[in-house]
Parts: structure tokens; sequence; C-alpha cells
């Protein structure tokens, strides 16, 4: 990707004047005040996508409420939340409206949120408006990246990106409503890789501007060398995701240890990979990491069915993927359910 003058210009005076990392100390401090973080990423079962979450004619605050009210059920603390940044673009102020709506109602629920500004994940070339309906089957067949492949390769497409990010992080940078600022979710995904990294490396500089009074990460996945070596070294606290059984996830966090900062797994449990809430749960709650589960109730994201496996003919399948309860409220496991319960008390 290349650069113009100016971008390096606007990045290199960005970079002067952002506020350095959190010390160990600091965010070892922040996390000492915080209840054990315990809960799941949270998309309402009637959106495919972040933009149907989002969107003006789409945002739904009934059924999150409602269904936020599952999560308190089961004694969770916090829930993950994707942003994106086109409802910003489009009318900042009503989409910042919404946001506080949403954060009024997570508080209601005693509910403590981290938020995702930007993702690499899934269908390329986002679009306001209208969003295609669940394919059958598919997982996550509807979800969009966040800007999406032109504007990563596109610096003069960034000022819009900056504002986002400096303006939603300004609002919310003393709520404690807010937990933390997850900047950029699996952003080498996509067969980007190393490319992503102008746009990672802005991004943080543009929140470390900000100054938030909450944490500032974006977790380590796969084995992309260069994104991972960076968040690790310019996250305030840890983040990571983890998909495998109990043995390979406590190895993970012995690993991450090392690093003397807290830990959040901001994305696990996937029960047909043996990463399962009876699996995992003990040993985040051993280790004192926070935990975040994929998917709290079946819907629109079709996130019951596994990423790779389509199943067109099914309405579900036998062992569902990700997810917690049906729209209904019921679970799918009810003995899960009792056991995550058992675990937060």
């Amino acid at each position: 990707m290349k650069l113009s003058s100016l971008t390096l210009i606007l990045l290199l005076t960005v970079s002067a004047l952002a506020e350095p990392r959190w010390t160990a100390d600091q965010a070892n401090q922040w996390y000492a005040r915080q209840a054990w973080p315990v809960g799941c990423n949270f998309v309402p079962s009637s959106a495919i996508n972040e933009l149907e979450m989002w969107q003006q004619d789409t945002f739904d605050p009934a059924i999150i409420d409602r269904e936020l009210g599952y999560a308190e059920s089961l004694g969770m603390n916090t829930v993950r939340v994707f942003l994106h940044n086109l409802p910003w673009e489009e009318d900042q102020q009503a989409f910042l409206a919404r946001i506080q709506r949403y954060l009024e109602m997570a508080d209601k629920h005693h509910i403590k949120t981290t938020f995702v500004l930007f993702d690499s994940c899934w269908n390329d070339n986002p679009q306001s408006g209208h969003q295609p309906p669940p394919k059958p089957g598919v997982h996550n067949s509807g979800w969009v990246r966040s800007p999406g492949t032109a504007r990563l390769f596109d610096s003069r497409t960034w000022g819009p990106l900056q504002d986002y990010v400096q303006g939603v992080v300004s609002r919310f940078r003393d709520d404690p409503r807010v937990l933390a600022w997850d900047l950029y979710n699996e952003p080498s995904n996509s067969g980007y890789k190393d490319a992503v990294m102008p746009l990672l490396r802005a991004t943080f500089e543009w929140a470390q501007k900000v100054n938030p009074s909450q944490p500032l990460t974006s977790g380590v996945w796969d084995n992309h060398t260069m994104s991972n070596d960076f968040m690790l070294e310019n996250s305030d606290v840890v983040s990571f995701h983890n998909y495998e059984p109990a043995a390979k996830l406590e190895g993970q966090i012995l690993a991450l240890q090392k690093r003397g900062r807290p830990l959040l797994c901001t994305e696990y449990m996937a029960r047909t990979r043996q990463s399962t809430f009876q699996n995992c749960l003990p040993v985040f709650k051993k280790y004192r990491v926070a935990a975040y589960n994929w998917g709290l109730v079946s819907g629109k994201s079709n996130t019951i069915f596994e990423w790779d496996k389509p199943i067109p003919e099914t309405p579900e399948p036998r062992v569902w993927f990700h997810d917690i309860f049906r729209r209904d409220g019921s679970p799918f496991d009810a003995t899960e359910v009792d056991f995550i319960r058992s675990q937060l008390k």
C-alpha cells in the first residue's frame, strides 16, 4: 500500500501526540478493580450483521433489552459488541444516541461493554441500507467487514475512519459502562496479513491520542506474526481468541501471562471443537482471565452452524456451534446453562 506524503505527515503527527501505552502496573490496577469479566459476543437475533444492529431503521431496542436480560440471567456481567464506521459516517449524532441508548439498556442489566471498532472478517464491500437475508445453514452469511478492502488500501479515505475512531472513543472515554475498546478484530484475516499494518497502526495511534480511561486492545489470533507482535506490544491489556480444547487454552494462557498484563479472551466456545463451557470456563476462572464466548441467541447470523460446514437443508444442526438460547429464551442445552450459572455465582 502506498501512502501519500500528506498521510505520512498526518500519521507521524498523530504518533507524536498519542498518549503512551499503559504500564503493566496501570493495567493490573485497572483489572483488580473489575469483577471477573465473563460474558459473550452479542448481536441481537434480529440482526444479520453490525449494520443491521446499528442502522436507524433496524435498531431494535426491545429485542436488545430482552436478550441482554438472557445474558444477565446467566450471571454474565459483560458483552463484546461490534460497531461499524458507516452509521457514524451517515449521521454521527444519531449513531452516538443509539450507542447511548444501548448502554442504558446494558447498564440496566448490570452489563459492561467492550466495543469493537474495526473488523476484517467475512463479507467485503460493506454497504449501508437494506441488508441481505441469511443464507440457510450458512454461518455468518451476511456479516460485513469494517472498513473493507477498498478503503483499507486507499489511505485517502481514512479521514472519516479517524473521525469515527476518535469521535466514538471521545464520547465514551470516561463512561464506566464501557469496559474496554477492542480496536480491530482479527485484522490480518481475509488474506490481509501484513497489508493491514498501516491501518492497524494508525487506529492505535488515533485511539491513544484520545487517552480513554478504559484500556485499548486488539486480540491476537492465528499465527500472523507481524500483526500479533504489534498488538501484543501496543495493547494496554492482552486479548486473544481461542477455540481450542481446555489443555491448549491453558497453554496459551500460561504463555501470555509472561507478559505481565491482564488477559481477556474475547472469543471462545465452539462445541464441535471441544471448546465448551464445561471444559473452558473452569480454566478461565482458575486464572481469572476475562472470557467472552461467541454468541448468545440463535438468530439471523446463523452462528449455530459451523464456519466451514454449511447445512442448508436443516433448520439447525444436532450440536450448535455457537450461541446459548433460542429467541424465546429457552436454552439449547439446559444442563450447560445450569453449569454456566454455577460458575458465575
